[in-house]
């Protein structure tokens, strides 16, 4: 198989991490992204860029011209409470996006995988069994999480009738470097730019709500794998660990190195009270693990805020 993908949202922090670990692994790549949140700074120079929109004309043309073999969707709307406030917003991109990239890749005719963030919380919703595992039924909260469950039927719609392959990685709460502090999501990072300034940090809820924290770079790594195995089907890339936000706070602060008590505001909608995936079927399938703890990962994000806010 040809080594050429098309990353999705390839200026975004996940996005612009898988372009460059693909790049390192002698991979061709080409980035789409509209900038919406992403940054052009992100983009690898190595890496063919298109600023277009993913649900636009111009994005078919860009899949038509570069003939990828894996397209790594990653370009969504992202924010849980953006899509409770507008869930038409939220389908349009979430899944007008994912039918546009389809339909292209359909015409394209040389797309031998797509590689799909999908979500390892949202779309499971409140969950039976922790860690959850990939056969647990979806029962979303948000319309983000329904969008994305939603996702995977489309893509599992493409592979009955067009033979695409998909691997559908169902994403814990991702964070590392090039995350936006000033963006829609990401409590990490959103910490990180607080605590660097000396401001406090707004806990919504009672803070023992609970998610899986998993490095960026670990999931790179997990999109990396997947392709070079040519995998198809769902598979959580997260770490099995519950970490609540009280905590997360607390190893927050400490790795800033600053002495700091959170403010409390009331819950918000859509939100679930626990999310933690199992990962025990990437590690079978891709021998993929999670190699970066979480303390360790939140020093590396800190440092790199630190060092880009600069003296």
């Amino acid at each position: 198989m040809d080594k050429k993908i098309l990353v999705t949202g390839g200026a975004g922090f996940i996005g612009s991490t898988i372009a460059d670990l693909f790049l390192a692994a002698g991979w061709d790549v080409a980035v789409l992204d509209d900038l919406s949140s992403g940054k052009r700074e992100n983009v690898p120079a190595r890496a063919r860029f298109y600023p277009c929109d993913v649900r636009s004309a111009a994005a078919s043309e860009a899949i038509l011209k570069e003939r990828p073999t894996v397209i790594a969707h990653e370009a969504a709307q992202i924010d849980v409470r953006k899509s409770m406030a507008d869930p038409r917003h939220d389908a349009d991109v979430n899944l007008g996006g994912l039918l546009n990239v389809m339909q292209a890749a359909v015409k394209a005719g040389s797309v031998k995988q797509v590689l799909f963030a999908s979500s390892g919380g949202a779309m499971y919703g409140e969950t039976d069994r922790m860690p959850t595992r990939e056969d647990h039924p979806a029962r979303p909260v948000s319309h983000y999480g329904a969008a994305k469950s939603a996702s995977e039927l489309y893509l599992g719609v493409y592979l009955a009738n067009h033979g695409i392959p998909y691997a559908a990685l169902r994403y814990a709460n991702v964070y590392g470097p090039r995350q936006d502090p000033h963006g829609e999501a990401g409590v990490v990072a959103i910490f990180s730019g607080k605590l660097l300034e000396g401001k406090p940090c707004t806990i919504y809820g009672d803070g023992t709500q609970t998610r899986d924290y998993v490095f960026v770079g670990d999931v790179a790594r997990a999109n990396l794998l997947a392709a070079e195995k040519g995998f198809s089907g769902a598979l959580n890339v997260g770490t099995g660990i519950e970490t609540d936000v009280n905590r997360l706070h607390a190893l927050m602060a400490r790795a800033a190195g600053v002495e700091a008590k959170p403010t409390y505001a009331p819950g918000r909608p859509g939100e679930q009270k626990r999310s933690c995936i199992d990962p025990a079927a990437a590690a079978a399938a891709l021998g993929w693990r999670p190699e970066v703890t979480l303390e360790d990962g939140l020093r590396r994000t800190v440092e790199f805020f630190r060092e880009r806010a600069g003296p």
